[in-house]
């Protein structure tokens, strides 16, 4: 939801037609998010269906002017004033591709984790090389482009980390890692039942 409360907070400071607001999205952003002016509209046409915002003015160039309603304002005050939403479970692909990869038969999970590993650095590069060389930057632009680029940074350290953790973890206790061949047993309709350990923790992380 992360670029229509985005689009929207824009509009908070004033009227804008699309490719301003593609503009203005990349200057808050550090060009590190591209939108396509497609997008930027089928946005503007939901944020226009939902209440949040009104077509204005047209200008001579043929522009025309969204402008932001009551509710959305209120919608961008809740948005600023909440956490983002965290999803319970994963959807990072190089997780589950580590775990399905640690039940196969006959797959080297180490050379799985290396190969990755040297992608991650390559891109920590990248992204190093990208910095201010540990400058201060320049401006309002500079600093929301340093905060985008900071976050990434982190992440793919963090990931780096988190490969090094799973290739000792596997070295540690090869006797967990089994291979997992096709079961026999017909499949239940339905969501499988989790183990129970990972049951106990969600019970907690309800509460």
């Amino acid at each position: 939801m992360s670029v229509r409360q985005s689009l929207l907070a824009i509009l908070d400071q004033g009227p804008c037609y699309g490719y301003q607001l593609r503009a203005e999205f990349d200057r808050r952003t550090g060009s590190t998010w591209p939108l396509n002016v497609g997008q930027i509209y089928s946005t503007l046409d939901r944020l226009e269906r939902d209440g949040l915002v009104v077509k204005g003015d047209t200008d001579a160039q043929g522009h025309v002017f969204y402008a932001i309603t009551d509710a959305g304002s209120a919608e961008v005050s809740s948005w600023l004033g909440s956490a983002v939403d965290r999803a319970r479970g994963t959807r990072n692909e190089l997780a589950i591709k580590l775990a399905v990869a640690a039940t196969l038969p006959g797959v080297d999970v180490g050379t799985v984790i290396q190969t990755e590993r040297t992608a991650s650095l390559a891109q920590l590069q990248k992204l190093n090389e990208a910095t201010y060389a540990g400058s201060e930057p320049d401006g309002a632009e500079g600093l929301a482009w340093a905060l985008v680029v900071d976050s990434m940074v982190f992440a793919v350290e963090a990931e780096v980390r988190w490969l090094d953790h799973t290739e000792e973890r596997l070295a540690r206790h090869p006797e967990q890692r089994m291979s997992l061949h096709l079961s026999t047993q017909r499949p239940k309709r339905g969501r499988p039942a989790q183990p129970e350990s990972i049951a106990k923790k969600t019970e907690v992380v309800d509460a």
